[in-house]
């Protein structure tokens, strides 16, 4: 049964605090990401042949094969996909941006390049379950971004790589896709092997061993973030359906057992019905173990003196998803400090976030909402700064730059900067 508690520090302070949860994989892991160093694909094929139960001939999949996968998708299937990616990359298109020239001064010029990272890699488990809705998420704003290669690294389980998987590839523009998955997908792409690429920086999302092996490849190549398990916290009024509310706090327990799911209402009657409705629900789930799970032993139901408390919560916890399923929610939006995604109002639950509206679905976790943002075109760009002085201009800033460097004792700079002029050398 989902527990119900008065809200005070003391219950807010057991809420979305993790756990390793599970063995160390940093051992296999570095054993994995060192024997793609070494061996590159024929590391590839061995392990493809030990995880995935996949005896390829070639690890890049041909794009006729790609294509014939893609094109055996059901065409309502691609409908609601591309409908799914044009949203997204509505949103997604109002993110981009150029780079800015200052306004010329007394012969001086400065600005900012915006420039898209060269290619990046796209990792999509394809184990017990497949996510083209994470392809979309990660490949469009990297194509929006300017990417000029996007490569995709998926398991063929059994031999077989999903063909939603390779389809939504297909739609968000991924330009080659390799059948590999795990630790040393992620090896490949950072290192490179014969056939796979070595890229600029690691997207998409996995388990423990995926997890690990970015941790361990950051700094050869950036990454998009180590992601914990799922997390919602939906703000409720009284006014709320039970039903309603039951059913989107399960929409992330059943994700994983390790995953959060907490409601903050100002109403005890919703409190006892929202449990009551949440123990219903659980019988009716394929998933239920679980959800069941993680309901029982991370979720919670606090009951605060007000909605504005309830808010307060939410941004001291600064969940993954927060709901505000409130009559008056944009009354409330100026008061979110900490959320990695907000959903406002009574009709909009938080799987839009996870496919179709356009906000996208990787979102910062563990409380990292205090200081990270979802994942955007930003993730796929990087920034150079550009200077100019004129000689007169250079002259008017030399003297400062020089007593600048010799206050810290750097006479090198000093003189470097007063070179250019008549007894600047032994000035």
């Amino acid at each position: 049964m989902l527990r119900i508690e008065k809200y005070t520090e003391a219950a807010e302070a057991g809420l979305f605090v993790r756990t390793a949860g599970g063995a160390d994989v940093s051992g296999p892991v570095a054993e994995i990401v060192a024997d793609v160093r070494a061996r590159g694909d024929a590391a590839l094929r061995d392990y493809s042949r030990r995880f995935d139960g996949a005896d390829w001939e070639t690890v890049e999949i041909p794009r006729d094969e790609w294509d014939a996968a893609a094109d055996a998708v059901a065409p309502e299937t691609m409908a609601m996909m591309a409908r799914a990616r044009d949203n997204l990359e509505a949103f997604h298109r109002c993110q981009v941006r150029s780079g800015f020239t200052v306004a010329p001064r007394d012969g001086v010029v400065l600005g900012q390049l915006v420039l898209p990272l060269e290619r990046v890699g796209l990792y999509i488990p394809g184990g017990t379950a497949a996510y083209p809705s994470s392809v979309l998420m990660n490949a469009v704003p990297a194509k929006l971004a300017g990417v000029a290669e996007l490569i995709m690294c998926t398991p063929a389980t059994g031999g077989r790589v999903n063909p939603a998987v390779l389809a939504a590839a297909r739609l968000a523009g991924v330009d080659r896709v390799f059948r590999v998955g795990g630790a040393q997908a992620v090896a490949a792409m950072a290192y490179g092997t014969e056939s796979v690429p070595a890229v600029d920086k690691i997207v998409g999302p996995g388990n423990a061993y995926v997890a690990e092996a970015k941790r361990q490849v950051f700094g050869r190549v950036a990454i998009d973030m180590i992601a914990g398990p799922s997390e919602i916290l939906v703000v409720a009024d009284g006014g709320s359906d039970a039903r309603v509310v039951a059913a989107d706090l399960l929409s992330q327990a059943e994700h994983d057992a390790l995953a959060t799911a907490v409601l903050v209402t100002d109403s005890r009657v919703l409190a006892h019905a929202v449990a009551a409705e949440v123990e219903r629900q659980l019988a009716l789930l394929p998933r239920e173990a679980i959800a069941r799970r993680s309901v029982e032993d991370r979720g919670r139901i606090l009951v605060a003196d007000s909605l504005e408390q309830a808010v307060e919560i939410a941004n001291r916890l600064a969940p993954e998803h927060l709901e505000l399923m409130v009559e008056r929610p944009f009354d409330l939006l100026p008061k979110v400090r900490n959320a990695g995604s907000v959903f406002l109002g009574r009709s909009c639950p938080e799987a839009l976030g996870d496919y179709y509206a356009g906000p996208n679905h990787t979102l910062p976790t563990l409380g990292t909402a205090r200081f990270s943002s979802p994942l955007g075109v930003d993730d796929f760009v990087k920034r150079s700064s550009f200077t100019y002085y004129t000689p007169a201009a250079l002259a008017a800033a030399a003297g400062d730059v020089a007593a600048f460097a010799r206050l810290e004792g750097l006479e090198a700079h000093a003189r470097s900067a007063l070179a250019r002029f008549e007894g600047g050398r032994e000035a």
